[in-house]
């Protein structure tokens, strides 16, 4: 009996450890997540202008009911979706590619890690600069549209041409995110047992079957991890437009958190800005949630 008493109290003194150690980040998360969810949803009920905040008024669901019939919200969408199912793949491809070649020992091969991972450390700011001026149409400040002139080709209006200019976007982005998928893909290389390669090698197998059945099979919770974030980072889209072509030309690069931003605080329609949000949170959650069902299908 003085057993069974002396463990329950060492349970609940674990359990008081527990709450102790993790109370932090619930107060953080409810504070900086359900708090201003919490709020998003309140105002997204009421005609609120942050420049006239004395005239707020219950609008009921007017909100969401414009919502629908706006067509900048559903080019934004569009321009999001397609952003999200171009980059995902590529970047999760070209991840899967460095990780394969920084994956073997050679000399030197911590420098080419570093190097792969270097534009993630860099401020996504700092990124969107230097290459608004290497897609730059002038050839004299543009360098990829001096080297097209050197070669002789005409000027290429990577970002002020709607047909290229959210490709622009996509290329540079996959260029800069890979790096941090790639040390991901790469811890989990580490974690596939030498074995099953020298096994394979003794029975013939190719480099390709190799990654085909025994690479792939091994990475499966890893690529399920990878395509998940990359596609809720890929929807946050924001930073790439705002700073490289402030959402033109013709709203070609207009995304979905760009236009909340420019409804809540350019154009002040604080409420409709949050109407906008609370439909994008749900979009974001199914698609989560269809990709994760999608991917635990065997």
């Amino acid at each position: 009996m003085s057993n069974e008493r002396r463990l329950s109290g060492r349970q609940k003194s674990e359990r008081l450890a527990a709450y102790a150690f993790t109370s932090p980040a619930i107060i953080l998360l409810i504070a900086f997540l359900v708090v201003p969810m919490c709020y998003t949803l309140y105002y997204s009920l009421f005609k609120y202008h942050i420049i006239r905040p004395d005239d707020m008024r219950f609008a009921g669901l007017d909100n969401y009911a414009k919502l629908f019939h706006d067509g900048n919200f559903w080019k934004a969408l569009k321009n999001t979706a397609y952003f999200t199912v171009i980059v995902v793949p590529v970047q999760c491809a070209l991840a899967l590619g460095l990780a394969l070649l920084v994956s073997k020992r050679f000399k030197g091969v911590a420098v080419f890690r570093t190097m792969y991972f270097g534009p993630q450390l860099t401020s996504m700011v700092v990124i969107s600069v230097l290459w608004a001026v290497l897609y730059n149409s002038n050839p004299n400040t543009g360098l990829i549209n001096s080297v097209l002139a050197g070669l002789g080709m005409e000027p290429v209006n990577f970002l002020t041409n709607e047909k290229t200019a959210m490709n622009s976007i996509i290329f540079m982005s996959a260029w800069q995110g890979a790096g941090y998928q790639m040390m991901i893909f790469l811890a989990g290389l580490q974690g596939i047992p030498s074995s099953l390669y020298e096994a394979s090698s003794i029975d013939g197998a190719s480099k390709l079957k190799q990654f085909l059945y025994i690479t792939l099979p091994s990475l499966k919770g890893t690529v399920k991890y990878v395509i998940m974030i990359t596609m809720i980072q890929a929807m946050k889209l924001f930073t790439q437009p705002y700073v490289m072509t402030q959402g033109g030309p013709k709203n070609a690069t207009k995304t979905m958190v760009y236009y909340i931003y420019t409804q809540g605080f350019q154009k002040g329609n604080f409420g409709y800005a949050c109407a906008i949000a609370a439909v994008f949170f749900v979009i974001v959650v199914a698609m989560s949630l269809i990709l994760q069902k999608f991917t635990n299908e065997e």
